[in-house]
């Protein structure tokens, strides 16, 4: 059996430049993207909190229409934040783990919010088609399952 004596960790790490020939402009660029990010924010949140302190919305389609900010934000979140780091503090290096979880992240609210599109589509085709039948066939227990579907899915 061999040993291993002279192992070292090498850490991987990325240069992102950002827009590249416009570093002059990095700040300039950054304004849209800085208001584009608090628009989201505030934007989704202000949806989230009108859902959960309005007892009239606590219906079972405004569960997925709750679940669609909460994936808008977790997906400006995962992105922007980098964005505004380079552009703002010259932050141009990522290690290996911090790029692999961000891309896993960028996947993961990608794919949710995808879901979450198809399961308001879906509860929206059920209100149609049967009226009647829409509080049996969509209960809170196939909702609950619906939303650990798209975040499996996302997995």
């Amino acid at each position: 059996m061999s040993t291993f004596q002279n192992t070292t960790a090498m850490s991987i790490i990325f240069l992102l430049t950002g827009v590249s020939g416009l570093e002059v402009f990095h700040t300039w660029i950054s304004i849209p993207f800085c208001s584009l990010y608090i628009t989201t924010l505030s934007g989704n949140s202000l949806i989230l909190f009108a859902i959960v302190t309005q007892p009239s919305l606590h219906e079972l389609m405004y569960y997925f229409l709750s679940m669609l900010p909460t994936t808008d934000i977790g997906l400006s979140i995962s992105t922007l934040v980098t964005m505004l780091g380079i552009f703002w503090f010259d932050a141009r290096e990522i290690s290996f783990n911090a790029c692999l979880s961000q891309v896993f992240f960028i996947q993961l609210y990608i794919v949710m919010e995808s879901s979450v599109l198809l399961a308001m589509a879906f509860d929206r085709f059920v209100a149609i088609s049967n009226p009647l039948r829409y509080a049996s066939i969509l209960t809170e227990l196939k909702i609950a399952q619906i939303g650990i579907a798209i975040i499996t899915r996302g997995h």
